[in-house]
């Protein structure tokens, strides 16, 4: 599909000054630049906590005495939590000014870091990063309204993108850093120093983002009446099942390198910094080609993931080709990422900031499928790279999902919706 539906145009093109989530123009006084700053060290921020997981994996489960699968029902907590907290805290908090919004949730996400390294057993660190999850979605779903209300709707994915890389170059820089960390003082101390970044943030964003309101006559019946929208529903389908193909190789990374492809403890956060190049490459490529067309770039992100997993378990074992397929899984997934986001936004212009939630959700109920699928696999006694295969098949299927039912006719948006 590479033309919009009308119902999506009709959104787009029915702007009001009221609305600062649809203007074409960006907002008046506000400085876009030093926004899309406070927004990207936000995600920067939540990507640290989200990924570091997966690089303290071996840690967490050496200390709590558990194993490798278990453990990894970590990340699977923190992703329900996003599943769960994205849709629940938007539509409650629909009238609530977003600036506001923004701050209160990385405070609570700042104190969700510190009370999981305090966590003494690994059941009550399952419910820390649960908690912790909550907030998540949120944060991306405002953060990319108030990035597209400073920059105009004309360059939304610029917007998006920014965000996102900060939560990228987190996989560059906080995710290795938060992994030696890790190694050599301990994963509660990798916990401690995010929850203080997340304190950091909280100044970050007080000092730059512009005052943003909400919708004007946003409730949580309009934000619900969003989700009667059966193509809404079809995208989130599709993203949580093929985004869950990368975090099913991802959530075991490091212990695959180690173990199957033969690398040493130190050389790990080296390769993650390098994922993380490939995923912040993916948003800035995905941003340029979202903002030219939405489900091309969808089902470009689907069919290049696919290949980059295929060619990751065919090379898995040999360090020089293992690394290089890594880099590509982390490009093609983020253009991937960026390109749901975009589809979630147009399918639910009643109620953007719901859509771009939405999104984060179904990324994270990948999360929670990826890494649930993948301690399966390992428990079977499948070996490693059979989680890239297994990650092939989740990507294959929501993309064929998005094929079968994702060309439904999008619900028009009632006119005393969009006048709102």
């Amino acid at each position: 599909m590479t033309t919009p539906d009308p119902s999506v145009s009709l959104a787009k093109d029915a702007p009001t000054a009221a609305d600062p989530q649809t203007t074409s123009s960006p907002a008046r006084g506000s400085r876009p630049g030093l926004a899309l700053l406070a927004l990207a060290l936000g995600g920067f921020t939540i990507g640290t906590t989200e990924f570091a997981t997966m690089g303290l994996l071996t840690n967490i489960a050496d200390d709590l005495q558990a194993s490798i699968p278990a453990a990894g029902h970590t990340i699977t907590a923190y992703a329900l939590g996003v599943v769960l907290g994205a849709p629940l805290i938007t539509v409650l908090a629909a009238k609530v000014e977003r600036k506001t919004l923004v701050v209160w949730l990385m405070i609570a996400y700042a104190i969700g870091n510190l009370v999981s390294a305090a966590a003494p057993n690994l059941e009550l660190l399952l419910l820390g990063r649960f908690v912790t999850g909550l907030p998540h979605g949120v944060f991306f779903g405002t953060g990319a309204i108030v990035g597209t209300a400073v920059v105009g709707r004309a360059r939304r994915g610029h917007a998006v993108a920014m965000m996102m890389a900060g939560l990228t170059v987190a996989n560059i820089v906080g995710v290795p850093l938060s992994s030696w960390v890790g190694d050599h003082l301990g994963w509660r101390v990798a916990f401690v120093i995010i929850g203080g970044l997340g304190l950091v943030t909280v100044v970050g964003l007080l000092a730059l983002l512009p005052r943003t309101p909400a919708a004007a006559g946003a409730t949580p019946r309009t934000e619900l009446g969003a989700l009667r929208n059966g193509p809404l529903w079809v995208a989130f389908a599709g993203c949580a099942i093929g985004f869950g193909g990368m975090f099913a190789v991802y959530s075991y990374v490091k212990p695959t390198l180690i173990d199957v492809t033969g690398l040493s403890v130190g050389a790990v956060p080296g390769i993650l910094a390098l994922f993380g190049i490939g995923m912040t490459l993916g948003v800035l490529i995905g941003g340029r080609l979202v903002d030219r067309d939405v489900m091309r770039t969808v089902y470009l992100g689907y069919v290049s993931t696919a290949l980059a997993l295929v060619a990751f378990g065919l090379v898995g074992a040999s360090p020089v080709p293992a690394v290089v397929a890594l880099f590509a899984i982390g490009v093609t997934s983020q253009i991937l990422g960026i390109a749901l986001q975009a589809r979630l936004m147009d399918l639910s212009p009643a109620a953007p900031s719901l859509g771009a939630a939405l999104c984060h959700s179904s990324l994270n109920a990948a999360n929670a499928n990826g890494a649930f699928l993948g301690g399966l696999v390992i428990a079977a006694g499948w070996g490693y790279l059979s989680l890239a295969w297994a990650g092939a098949a989740l990507t294959i299927v929501g993309l064929a999902v998005i094929v079968l039912f994702g060309r439904q006719k999008i619900t028009r948006v009632p006119a005393e919706l969009l006048a709102h």
